[in-house]
């Protein structure tokens, strides 16, 4: 592992944002840990410190914003682009469906960084990316604090992330006897 790997895990750990137990993640797919970043980032010293980590891989990528999708996206996407002295903006369900609102707009001219808190099943950042495409913006990466798809995901652009954990998933109907017989918590923020 990286010192930055090491440094991500030692936080997400510190600020108990590394939880065990039986979850229901935002994907439906139920995990024996939960990774809640949102924890980690209630603590502004800690969310400046995991965004240089990340900006040190872009800039020198002529990024021009950064996005992250709401609500896990929000804080960190908006770190980012304060350590890359960019403009942040981030995108919103309305009516189920992911859009920018609040009067952001995207160009042509844009070079966009996408930053999520924790990647799963990448559902937000693929709607995210759907919403990019309409404006016609240039997406430079995709980057998280936390990947935890087990290489499953595909964003068609590159992805970066300081730490990946190998965390089990498994579909409702077939759950190993050890999550069976605990109450199952939905941490996530997605309703579907």
């Amino acid at each position: 592992m990286s010192s930055n790997t090491d440094k991500v895990l030692d936080y997400l750990k510190e600020t108990q944002a590394y939880l065990e137990g039986h979850f229901v993640l935002s994907s439906g797919l139920h995990s024996n840990h939960y990774v809640q970043c949102a924890l980690l980032l209630e603590h502004p010293k800690i969310a400046t410190d995991v965004a240089n980590m990340i900006a040190e891989h872009y800039r020198d990528k002529n990024i021009t914003c950064v996005i992250g999708p709401a609500l896990g996206g929000v804080i960190i996407a908006y770190k980012v682009a304060e350590a890359l002295g960019v403009r942040s903006v981030f995108g919103e369900r309305k009516n189920g469906e992911m859009c920018l609102r609040r009067g952001f707009s995207l160009s042509p001219d844009d070079n966009l960084l996408v930053v999520e808190d924790v990647i799963t099943t990448g559902k937000s950042v693929k709607e995210l990316l759907t919403v990019i495409d309409e404006y016609g913006s240039n997406v430079v990466s995709v980057a998280s604090i936390v990947d935890r798809s087990n290489g499953s995901v595909d964003f068609g652009c590159k992805f970066f992330s300081l730490l990946k954990l190998d965390i089990q998933t498994f579909q409702p109907d077939d759950l190993p006897e050890r999550l069976k017989s605990i109450p199952a918590i939905k941490p996530g923020s997605r309703k579907s």
